[in-house]
């Protein structure tokens, strides 16, 4: 029977930008082979990376990205999973759920709906107008994007997320963007020109952009 005692970890420093992400399937793996009981949260401050989907590493200009990156301080990495480029660092917070489930695949389109829900209830308890939807022109686009309503006019991806399923475990990724959204703005703009991919600046943006003053240790709490 699987455990139903939640294991919290507040991982204190990075391991790394390629192994934050590494120790994220590890402990799949563990919960999947049993060598770890589930459920898990584990939340952690990123290094400032870059991390590129499958599909962006096949086109012409990933090289040229890659540097475009690696000029602005963010470590190009490849992940596992799909989508395209989306960028973090110090001020955003990277949240791993991960659960034993004899089939889980069962539930894999509900788990997008709870977690958006989720975070975008957490939000409004910090003052954010948080919804969850595609905004036209964002980066790593995605059907279930957390985005802010700042204006009439206007709206901020905030958080994507990211699943991976495998025999007898999932792992449920979100990364949300709370302080300094300009760096993710300057660093995607020239990363996505060089992929040769449609991106509008203006839809990057961090919770703070939608309420003053919201840290990552708020987010936390």
């Amino acid at each position: 029977m699987a455990s139903k005692t939640l294991t919290w970890v507040e991982q204190d420093t990075s391991l790394g930008e390629a192994e934050d992400l590494a120790y994220s399937t590890t402990l799949l793996r563990a919960v999947q082979h049993g060598d770890l009981t589930g459920p898990i949260v584990r939340l952690y401050r990123p290094e400032p990376t870059v991390s590129f989907g499958q599909q962006d590493v096949r086109l012409s200009g990933y090289e040229v990205a890659r540097e475009q990156s690696q000029r602005y301080g963010f470590t190009p990495t490849v992940r596992k999973v799909g989508g395209r480029a989306a960028a973090y660092h110090r001020d955003s917070l990277i949240i791993d759920h991960i659960q034993p489930e004899v089939d889980a695949m069962v539930g894999f389109r509900q788990r997008f709906e709870y977690f958006g829900e989720l975070f975008t209830n957490i939000l409004h308890r910090l003052g954010v107008d948080a919804a969850v939807g595609e905004i036209p022109g964002e980066y790593c686009a995605g059907e279930y994007s957390v985005h802010a309503v700042v204006s009439p006019q206007q709206r901020i991806k905030l958080a994507g997320t990211a699943q991976r399923v495998v025999k007898g475990a999932w792992l449920f990724s979100t990364s949300l963007v709370v302080q300094n959204g300009a760096a993710i703005r300057d660093v995607l703009t020239d990363v996505y020109r060089a992929l040769g991919i449609p991106f509008a600046p203006e839809t990057a943006g961090a919770v703070e952009d939608a309420a003053s003053g919201v840290a990552v240790e708020d987010i936390i709490d």
